[in-house]
């Protein structure tokens, strides 16, 4: 009897040890699994993201490949969904936001192309120039930290403030050490800004919002991000997917002459190619 016992102890354990393999291996195979060589999803964020894709997906298409497109309305869910599986790519975000999610969210997304420089422009609806701006006037700075730190190196470059030696591209408004015309900083949701711009003496807004709200970047913003931005945005992907076949096929319709031309074409210097 014990022995019988022990041989059908010895089987349950080779059954549960071949259970935990099979799962094993069912894991590792989905996390390696290629994405369709046929189609794509792509998560956007609405504005010059949703427009210039849309034009790489007809350049995708000629080439064989479907893209559908997501379109949404903040910068948390595009990667959220991305890590979850929803999507396939996302396409809307600049590497320092990026690495500040993975930290925050513990997901491992990875850059595989760049795509646009949005560059971030400073608007006033009371004056036409910075240097009429007057001492102690209110500043609208983005609450996000990434967003945040760039409208003040923004404000840096061009002599307005001065940041703490060592102030990386997380710098708050903590690590001015030199305000030139003492600004008063007031933190505000970086898609709110364009609204509440009245509300203050000058403010920094992203591209896309300010696009959204019919504002011009080139034309309307009394200081723009120069080109040299550490801020251009990429196509990102799971990093088991970055060498992915179909990736390299849509970074290819992404960053063809034809998505090139329709950029600054339609844009005409307030987006600008980045590769």
């Amino acid at each position: 009897m014990k022995k019988k016992n022990k041989i059908l102890l010895g089987l349950a354990s080779l059954t549960l040890v071949a259970a935990l393999v099979g799962c094993g291996s069912k894991e590792d195979s989905k996390e390696s699994k290629a994405i369709n060589e046929n189609k794509i999803v792509v998560g956007v964020t609405s504005g010059p993201h949703e427009q210039i894709t849309e034009v790489a997906a007809k350049v995708a298409k000629k080439n064989g490949l479907e893209v559908e497109l997501k379109t949404f309305s903040d910068y948390v869910l595009p990667n959220t969904s991305l890590a979850e599986g929803d999507l396939d790519v996302n396409n809307y975000q600049h590497k320092p936001f990026l690495d500040a999610f993975n930290k925050d969210h513990n997901t491992d997304l990875v850059p595989v192309a760049k795509t646009i420089l949005n560059p971030m422009g400073i608007y006033s609806e009371k004056y036409k120039s910075l240097d009429a701006v007057p001492d102690g006037a209110t500043f609208g700075l983005p609450n996000d930290p990434t967003n945040g730190a760039r409208a003040l190196f923004v404000l840096q470059e061009a002599g307005y403030i001065k940041l703490k030696d060592g102030a990386d591209l997380t710098a708050s408004i903590r690590d001015v050490e030199e305000n030139k015309k003492n600004l008063k900083f007031i933190e505000l949701e970086a898609a709110q800004i364009p609204k509440q711009l009245s509300e203050v003496d000058l403010a920094a807004i992203n591209t896309n919002f300010a696009l959204d709200a019919g504002i011009n970047p080139k034309k309307d913003s009394i200081l723009l991000e120069s080109t040299d931005s550490p801020y251009v945005n990429y196509i990102v992907v799971r990093a088991e997917n970055k060498n992915d076949p179909t990736i390299k096929k849509f970074v290819e319709a992404y960053q063809s002459d034809e998505v090139r031309k329709f950029i600054e074409e339609e844009f005409k210097g307030s987006v600008i190619p980045g590769w």
